[in-house]
Order: structure tokens, then sequence, then C-alpha cells
């Protein structure tokens, strides 16, 4: 009598579930429920893969595994040795966490989430379940934390700490797309990627505050050399009058610099830099070729600038012009031309 293979209530969080036995007749009955499929693996590979539904084992839907078990002498009359592993297909979600560092060796802690699914059973199975023996959820769970975090260091190493640090939506977007080909080769769909924390020490947060006020960072090393130089000088002997004499050539620098209001949004900014730390938009208009002043018409006294011609109000010239007929200079409120008499007006 043919027997039922299925998996039997699996858990809302099961991903894989392999079937105790190996012994498989052709004529078995394969149950496969919806967001499943069944892979059949043997001797290190995956071959047949089959959706929901119900399915009669037969040489015709087992081609895959019917070549490879034609060269065994009398597989047709005896049982054949296959694993069948089960595959939810539903999304599942998993936490990640670890301890990386950026461009600048800067050290960063990280935690979070990332949402997944099956995509290709058969490349799943190849790649992680029989490939790494990883038959159970818990231990499947336990590899794409590994898998997860160890390509999320090497993608933040590539990054600045201005660039992620107190960034987590957009480093959660940037997370996604550098590890979402790394999951599909795995057969795996990275869905989604969200980053719950992300720190730092203190002593780089300082030193990201002081450079995002636009102090270059031989600044912030001068100052940390003071501060440590002072704790030093605070425990050993002697401490007054080795911190009096050596403190004050340390601190001495230039001329403290001058902060600049942003005329968009207020922020004040060193007055050496271009673009304001805040909104990002320039802090000094481009100069124009030539200077403009206001000034009022003579004939109706609206304001003009300086460089016009003509009153835009009352149309009355401004400046002294050359005449059109013989070109000599004319005075802006001539009506006739002095030289050639041609009207002007």
């Amino acid at each position: 009598m043919p027997k039922v293979i299925e998996w039997v209530n699996p858990g809302e969080n099961d991903i894989v579930w392999k079937y105790p036995s190996e012994e498989i007749a052709w004529g078995d009955i394969l149950i496969v429920k919806e967001y499943e499929a069944a892979v059949f693996f043997r001797d290190g590979k995956a071959y047949d893969v089959f959706r929901a539904g119900r399915h009669v084992l037969t040489t015709m839907n087992l081609p895959l595994l019917t070549r490879v078990l034609s060269r065994i002498a009398g597989f047709d009359k005896v049982p054949f040795r296959a694993t069948i592993i089960f595959v939810s297909l539903k999304q599942f979600m998993s936490k990640f966490g670890g301890q990386g560092q950026t461009t600048e060796l800067a050290p960063l802690k990280f935690f979070g989430s990332f949402w997944f699914r099956i995509e290709d059973p058969n490349l799943f199975v190849n790649e992680v379940v029989g490939g790494k023996n990883t038959y159970t959820t818990d231990s499947l769970q336990e590899f794409l934390r590994g898998y997860f975090n160890e390509r999320l260091i090497d993608t933040l190493s590539q990054y600045s700490l201005a660039q992620v640090y107190g960034k987590m939506d957009e480093t959660s977007f940037l997370a996604k797309n550098a590890l979402y080909d790394s999951f599909k080769r795995l057969g795996i769909e990275l869905i989604d990627t969200k980053f719950e924390g992300l720190d730092t020490t203190p002593e780089w947060r300082d030193r990201l505050f002081y450079i995002r006020q636009g102090a270059a960072a031989t600044e912030v090393l001068r100052m940390e050399t003071v501060k440590k130089a002072a704790e030093s000088l605070g425990q050993s002997q002697g401490a007054g009058v080795g911190a009096g004499l050596l403190l004050p050539a340390m601190i001495q620098q230039p001329a403290q610099q001058v902060q600049v209001a942003c005329p968009h949004c207020g922020f004040l900014n060193p007055q050496n830099v271009i673009y304001c730390g805040r909104c990002g938009k320039p802090l000094v208009t481009q100069p124009t070729s030539q200077q403009t002043v206001q000034e009022n018409c003579p004939n109706c006294g609206n304001i003009v600038q300086s460089n016009w011609k003509v009153c835009p109000n009352c149309g009355n010239r401004l400046k002294p012009y050359n005449c059109p007929s013989c070109n000599s200079e004319v005075p802006s409120n001539a009506k006739f031309c002095p030289n050639c008499g041609t009207k002007l007006i």
C-alpha cells in the first residue's frame, strides 16, 4: 500500500522540514500544501521540485532523479533512497547584529531585523540546506544571521561614519541593496532590512560632532591630544605646575573662527565652509559680474538699479547714451542730438 508523504502541522515560524524516512517507493503519494515546496535531494544534490498539489510519484514526474537512479539495476522494483525536504515559501523575519568599522576605522555597533522568503527552492536546498547541513529552522536562522552580518560588516566598511551614523533609514536602504544579490545567490529574496540601533563610541561621536561643524581633522586631533594630556598631567605628581606650564602652549591656536548664519535656515556655520551643515544649501551667493546699487529715477522717483539705462516706470533715460544716427554721446534728458539734430524721443 502506498504511503502518504506530507509536512504535518508545520509551525508558524518553521522554514524547512526533512521527511524522516529516505525509503521512497514508486506510487507513494506526495502532498504539498499551498506556500510549500518539496525538493528531492540525493548524493549532495537537489533534483526534482514539487509545488502545491497531490502527486503520485512516478518516473514521469521525477525525471531528474529517475535519470540518476536508472544507473542502479532494478531501481524500479524496490524502494529507492532519497531525502525529501519541505520548504516553506512564506515570508519570515530574522535578526542581525554585530560590530564593524567604517572607512576611518571608527567602531560601529548595529542591530536590527531583516525579512526574506525562499524564492528558488532547488537553489536554496543545494546551497544552504543540503550544502550546509542546515535541516532545521534553528540552524538555518543561525546560518542566515551569520551570513547577513558578515556581508553587512563588509558593506559598512566602505562608508565613513558621517555617511551612516544617525541615518538608520538611509543605511537600511543601503544595506538591502548591497545584500540583495548575495541572498539571491542562495535562492532567497531579501524583502526588507531595518536598522533598530546604530552607534559608535563616545570618542568618535565627539569627533563626528566637530567634523560636522566644519572643524578640520587636524584640529579635532589637536583637541583630543590636549584633553588626553590634561588627564595625564592631572594624575601625576606636581600636576598643578605641569599643567600650568604645558597646557597654555598646547591650547594656543589661531583666532577663534567666525561663524556665519545660513541665509536659508539660520544654522551657524564656520566662516570658511561653502555649504550649510544643516540644509546643505550654499552660504555665499555667487558674485555677479557688475555690482549694482539702488537709486531713484530723477524724473519720477521710482527705485531703479544703477546699471539700468531706462526707468521702467516713466521711460526716462537714466544715463548718457549714443545717438543712433551719428553715435555721438548725448545727455540722458536730451530730446534732440546736439551734434546732428536727430530727434531722440
